[in-house]
């Protein structure tokens, strides 16, 4: 029997040396994101981006979604690199908790950013996601969230370049698919 092709809603955009919003979510939204997980997903992601020359400007992991902010050379890598990091992170945790053949990971969701503004505005909206999931409080507990790479750049830059880049491009500006609702 013959069945349609699945086609990602909405469709992916590809878009070479452009910069790339990603979000992906556990299946039904599954708090699989342990820290040794976590962890684990940053090793892979590291490893096929290098692979695919795909640059990290930000990431956030929180236990059932993970975001990140990159730029690519060659936009038909993008879903090349998540199928390796997602094939390989799935048979090696289904594995490991002897439940073979579950589905992990939901497909991923991408945004091509625009300008400078819509740039800062996902770069604070990710850096914020793990505040905004209460995997910490406030700002100083995020500097030692490792699952994000809001320290990273607070390292760099520190603390008045960090509330510079909040204050000129604020998160309240953007708006998440996950936060509209349907009707």
């Amino acid at each position: 029997m013959n069945y349609p092709l699945k086609i990602h809603q909405p469709p992916h955009v590809f878009v070479d040396n452009a910069i790339y919003f990603i979000s992906v979510h556990t299946y039904e939204d599954q708090p699989l994101f342990t820290d040794e997980r976590k962890k684990e997903l940053l090793q892979i992601i590291n490893k096929y981006f290098n692979n695919f020359s795909l640059g990290i400007f930000a990431y956030a992991i929180v236990d059932n979604h993970y975001h990140l902010l990159f730029k690519v050379k060659v936009a038909k890598d993008i879903s090349e690199a998540f199928k390796m990091i997602h094939g390989s992170l799935s048979h090696k945790w289904n594995k490991d908790d002897n439940l073979e053949g579950r589905t992990i990971f939901q497909n991923y969701w991408d945004y091509c950013i625009g300008d400078d503004k819509d740039f800062w505005t996902h770069f604070n909206y990710i850096h914020i996601n793990p505040v905004k999931h209460g995997l910490v409080k406030d700002f100083e507990e995020l500097k030692s969230y490792k699952f994000c790479s809001y320290f990273k750049w607070f390292e760099k830059n520190g603390e008045k370049w960090m509330s510079e880049c909040f204050e000129n491009n604020p998160v309240s500006d953007y708006i998440a698919p996950g936060d509209l609702i349907k009707i």
